[in-house]
């Protein structure tokens, strides 16, 4: 499939009172129309970090010091703010991580949607109110018209969930960056969201940026994944390669400390230690302290680059995994 979307050696820093801290460090990758590239990690690794930089959305204390984000031809990252503006939400969307604080409490759904078609589309106000409608019917909402005279507060927090899906793809964006999509939902509301991302990959040809921590919905959604540890990707591969055979011991980590239901006796392997400070990286590989498979090089030699380790398959370590045959 053709490229929409590439990410080149993409570092960010944050300022606070006292000292720059940097939260990611050379992060790259490449999406693909109809693909759906996972990234994967522990809270503060960087992963939000890297979406809010592809759309221009740092907060004031957040810059970008290096890299690029290529669409359509263009570093969005040195675009004019007007330009940036056409991109962000029509052709680029998010669905943020939190439903009920994305939304405006005091405006209704329907005006919430209606905004996102005003902002970049002429159209009368009854066009707009139908688009939003469709938008929220796409999402499993048969009642839409009831829906969009309603406030935030009156939906529970999968229907607002919905919305925020509603108001990122009713322009029918080419990439849609789903940030922890369902971390706010239950098992059965979270199964409906998930099918309604992934047909929008398959019939759309939308390409997904998924963020997430749990590792059930990257098997069900990805085709690629990215593992990120303080502020890296330490491990990139094919979903199902992965999942056969993670060769960084941090992914291998992840996955011996998740419960499975074909093994209800096993006990879960937790990874000892805890993540670094940000502030604290002294140049040498930040899972050091915690790795089972340390080598010499790890503590001599500075935190190595991603490099080939298998058949599509990238990992930043001196002594990856052996590969399962």
């Amino acid at each position: 499939m053709p490229e929409i979307l590439r990410v080149e050696a993409l570092s960010v820093e944050y300022r606070t009172p006292d000292q720059t801290v940097r939260a990611v460090d050379g992060v790259e990758f490449a999406l693909h129309e109809a693909q759906t590239l996972a990234l994967l990690g522990e809270s503060g690794c960087g992963k939000t970090t890297v979406a809010l930089s592809v759309l221009n959305l740092l907060p004031s204390a957040g810059r970008v010091v290096a890299g690029a984000v290529h669409y359509d031809g263009h570093d969005v990252l040195t675009m004019r703010p007007q330009d940036v503006r056409h991109v962000r939400g029509a052709q680029i969307a998010m669905i943020f991580q939190d439903p009920i604080s994305g939304l405006n409490p005091v405006l209704t759904i329907g005006t919430q949607v209606e905004e996102m078609v005003r902002a970049h589309v002429r159209t009368s106000k009854s066009e707009s109110r139908r688009m939003a409608a469709e938008a929220l019917r796409r999402q499993g909402m048969p009642d839409a018209e009831r829906v969009m005279e309603s406030y935030p507060f009156q939906l529970s927090g999968g229907m607002c969930q919905r919305v925020m899906i509603a108001i990122a793809t009713v322009l029918r964006p080419r990439v849609l960056i789903a940030d922890e999509p369902t971390s706010a939902v239950d098992v059965t509301v979270q199964a409906g969201i998930l099918r309604e991302l992934d047909g929008l990959r398959q019939h759309l040809g939308v390409a997904i940026l998924l963020i997430t921590h749990d590792l059930g919905v990257v098997a069900r959604m990805a085709d690629e994944v990215a593992v990120m540890y303080a502020g890296r990707i330490v491990e990139q591969a094919p979903a199902a390669q992965l999942f056969a055979a993670p060769r960084h011991p941090y992914t291998a980590g992840l996955f011996a400390a998740r419960p499975r239901v074909d093994r209800p006796d096993e006990r879960l392997r937790p990874i000892r230690g805890a993540p670094p400070e940000l502030s604290a990286l002294d140049g040498q590989c930040a899972f050091l302290p915690r790795c089972p498979k340390a080598v010499t090089a790890c503590r001599t030699q500075p935190w190595p680059p991603l490099a080939e380790v298998g058949d599509g398959q990238r990992a930043a370590c001196y002594n990856p995994m052996l590969a399962e045959t």
